[in-house]
């Protein structure tokens, strides 16, 4: 048994927000679950909720390495888990001419050749670490089970060195933006939450944590704008980050108000797409959105 990362929920919420993450009950309660049972934690919804960024706060919050696989079309074992540095060994090899074969091949497979990958840096860290296995989505159908045998046991086999078993087990957390199923092995394996945009209430407190010099109405503003954008059916919905960017956008204009012309300006600030920023100025009646700026 090791020694939990927090103690409570309260205690969840209370550090969370102390390196600048918002949680709410039902996201600290799941988070001090997934650390009091060991068991992964697969954070699933739309892209720019701030899943992401929950593990890199509970990685700062409890002072423990991050280490991030990032997940992708194609993703292999030797992207993952390890490789050997081939080039290295061919080197070795070629400087030992006149060894047998046997001697060299218990040379080229050590350490010194092997390269790990997140996956198994995460499991040798000796060290509280957060293993943050992002867009889970996007991997092959293979990659799922790997993830199902290493965080299974939290060891890894490596044919040449023996099985490798976690010194500490890092707290995993999965991010999914449910562009395909996950399998039911990986989710019976995973506590589960699911995280949408947030409500204005709370993106306004946000936004008043990371941008505390902009005025309370501009920042009620702000907030009123990007929760009528995300409404509307764009390509892809502003992001709290870039909510909060927005902000600071307008912090660095100097801007006092929130009128048509200043919205149309710094636009590009949310929306990444010129079909949203079409959509944007047919559909949104900015004129009602920002006459109580």
């Amino acid at each position: 048994m090791q020694e939990p990362l927090f103690g409570s929920v309260d205690e969840v919420v209370e550090r969370l927000a102390a390196v600048g993450y918002l949680a709410s009950t039902p996201v600290a309660t799941t988070v001090y679950l997934a650390d009091r049972l060991g068991k992964p934690l697969l954070v699933e919804g739309p892209a720019g909720v701030g899943k992401t960024e929950l593990a890199r706060a509970v990685a700062e919050a409890t002072r423990s390495d991050l280490v991030r696989l990032q997940c992708y079309e194609g993703i292999d074992e030797a992207r993952a888990l390890y490789e050997w540095n081939h080039a290295k060994q061919l080197l070795r090899i070629t400087a030992g001419r006149d060894e047998g074969w046997d001697q060299a091949r218990d040379e080229v497979f050590s350490e010194e050749f092997l390269l790990p990958r997140p996956l198994l840096k995460a499991i040798r860290n000796p060290d509280p670490t957060v293993l943050l296995i992002d867009e889970t989505d996007k991997a092959d159908v293979e990659m799922e089970g790997l993830l199902l045998e290493v965080l299974g046991d939290f060891q890894v086999t490596v044919p040449e060195l023996g099985t490798i078993t976690a010194a500490r087990r890092p707290f995993v957390l999965l991010t999914s933006n449910a562009t395909r199923e996950l399998s039911e092995a990986l989710k019976r394996r995973c506590l589960f939450l699911h995280l949408d945009f947030p409500s204005a209430e709370l993106e306004r407190d946000i936004v008043t944590l990371k941008v505390p010099e902009l005025d309370a109405r501009l920042t009620e503003s702000v907030v009123r704008v990007v929760g009528a954008l995300r409404e509307l059916e764009l390509r892809k919905a502003p992001s709290i980050a870039e909510t909060v960017d927005w902000a600071r956008t307008l912090l660095a204009l100097g801007a006092e108000t929130l009128d048509e012309q200043v919205v149309e300006a710094t636009l590009g600030v949310l929306l990444k797409y010129q079909s949203d920023h079409r959509k944007a100025a047919a559909e949104l009646r900015l004129d009602r959105l920002t006459a109580s700026s």
